[in-house]
């Protein structure tokens, strides 16, 4: 009896996949057919965040940075090959989507911060305002770029200390880059006293610029009288030379100013309090009156 119902079992089985035949083929066909998008997806992805890690590798990009938007854009890929998947064996990828697009967007509101920084970091790779090993000013923090991570950037500042700055706060407010050009100028005010010559006071300053080797004199020397302060005769004085002598250039070049005013006798005036004192005589006091003695009655 049981071999019986065995074997009945059997045929029914065969005659529904008799019956059903077109359909178990279509979804064969179609099985296939997701497992080979699933195959090509993987392949592309993994051909494609090749190519752009070693395009952004290519152009000097932080390696941190370029594995992670390689990642980005292989993780992007494969998402959109399993939705192309579900899809072709009948799966709805709308409600699929609509589940995805809810997840993100509760986690985007969980980690706002973190992806403002994100989305900051991506733009400073893109534009590059600045690289390592540059001298930097951002938003008021100064120091030599470290590198240049997904969600931060560390700066090395003068006196030797470690600044870790958020790219939120770097996109959003003004990045000065003091490494970038090759040359820059060095700006002096020199005051004087108004007893000196301006002619020579001019002719002393251009003196001790184009004595200068470093200062590139094709880029032009400014040399002129600025202003007529309260106390003195303001001078200026503006010379262009390389980036990596600037602040030598600025130091010697105003010790040798002082020495070159200094050798003629002209005065830099400086802040000053006359104090004068007055001897003011003392009133001279009164003697007292006598008092007559009252007679006594007797």
């Amino acid at each position: 009896m049981q071999d019986t119902g065995m074997i009945d079992e059997i045929n029914n089985a065969g005659n529904w996949i008799i019956r059903n035949q077109e359909l178990l083929i279509s979804y064969a066909v179609n099985i296939v057919a997701a497992i080979a998008i699933i195959v090509v997806g993987l392949m592309i992805a993994r051909i494609i965040a090749n190519a752009v890690n070693r395009l952004l590798r290519a152009r000097h990009i932080d390696t941190t940075v370029a594995d992670f938007l390689s990642a980005l854009v292989r993780y992007g890929i494969i998402a959109f090959t399993l939705i192309a998947a579900l899809g072709r064996i009948g799966v709805q990828t709308t409600s699929v989507i609509a589940i995805l697009g809810a997840a993100g967007l509760a986690v985007g509101l969980a980690l706002k911060d973190s992806l403002s920084n994100l989305a900051a970091g991506v733009l400073l790779v893109i534009f590059r305002h600045f690289r390592a090993g540059e001298f930097v000013d951002l938003g008021g923090i100064m120091g030599t770029v470290m590198n240049v991570q997904i969600f931060s950037t560390t700066l090395k500042s003068a006196d030797g200390k470690l600044v870790v700055v958020p790219n939120g706060k770097i996109i959003t407010g003004n990045i000065v880059n003091f490494s970038r050009e090759p040359i820059r100028r060095n700006e002096f005010i020199i005051g004087v006293s108004y007893d000196a010559d301006v002619d020579q006071v001019l002719t002393l300053l251009r003196e001790v610029v184009d004595a200068d080797s470093r200062v590139l004199q094709e880029k032009g020397v400014q040399v002129g009288l600025n202003e007529l302060a309260a106390s003195s005769m303001n001078f200026v004085v503006r010379c262009w030379s390389n980036s990596g002598d600037l602040q030598d250039v600025y130091w010697d070049l105003l010790k040798n100013f002082k020495r070159a005013l200094d050798g003629k006798g002209i005065g830099i005036p400086y802040p000053q309090m006359d104090v004068h004192l007055h001897r003011v005589k003392k009133p001279e006091t009164a003697a007292p009156e006598t008092i007559a003695p009252q007679a006594q009655p007797e």
